[in-house]
């Protein structure tokens, strides 16, 4: 369901995940954060590339080809959603369940940037976030992605290692088994194979986040347990 920019989806487990739709203009923001950024890549490049003649004007070409078309898709598929812009405004590509964004989700919904910047200044894909109910542009629509926003690590310091968190969900006797497992066996794990299990839990969460939080909900259950 929808609620104002809040999506709650149902997980497969039966918990309820709750996400923050990022709207057109953070996302124009962080595009053209993004934008920025590559601009002054390629500044640097040409410059350095320009003493090599021939040469480096088809190096240039390449270059470019290379940014506009791989530096989001890699970005995204290897930082967790997130290109540097979309870090910077605290948002990210998730898939429309609340899972982590897979290379070929990204690879898709980047592909269709040509049909989203269509007829000039991703006109389309503006318009098509503004009335889309989960405000996705036709790459997303195409992928099955969201763009959301994530907690940012400063404001979650809270989290720290004494701070108890009761669950957002309601939790049923398997999962307080489950959580309490983790909690007793979690030293025998390595910290990404921690990372790992908590982004079960909480997909919408980097893995260091998704651990936090989790740490914080199984310390929570223990101190009831007593």
């Amino acid at each position: 369901m929808r609620i104002d920019d809040r999506l709650e989806i149902e997980t497969p487990e039966g918990a309820l995940l709750t996400l923050s739709l990022a709207g057109p203009v953070t996302r124009a923001m962080a595009y053209g954060i993004d934008l920025l950024l590559r601009l002054l890549i390629f500044a640097i490049v040409a410059l350095l590339l320009s003493l090599a003649g021939k040469a480096g004007t088809g190096l240039m070409l390449i270059t470019l080809f290379l940014l506009e078309w791989f530096y989001p898709t890699l970005f995204e598929a290897l930082r967790h959603g997130q290109t540097p812009g979309k870090k910077w405004m605290g948002i990210a590509v998730v898939h429309s369940n609340g899972s982590p964004l897979s290379f070929n989700g990204s690879l898709i919904r980047n592909l269709l940037r040509t049909a989203d910047a269509f007829p000039l200044f991703y006109l389309l894909g503006f318009v098509s976030t503004l009335i889309s109910p989960r405000f996705q542009r036709l790459g997303d629509m195409a992928a099955n992605t969201l763009v959301i926003h994530v907690e940012n690590p400063a404001t979650s310091s809270k989290n720290d290692q004494g701070h108890n968190e009761a669950p957002d969900w309601s939790l049923n006797r398997d999962d307080q088994l489950a959580l309490l497992a983790f909690q007793e066996r979690h030293e025998q794990f390595s910290e990404a194979r921690q990372q790992e299990l908590a982004q079960l839990a909480y997909p919408e969460l980097s893995p260091p986040l998704a651990l936090k939080k989790l740490q914080a909900v199984t310390r929570f259950l223990m101190e009831g347990a007593r």
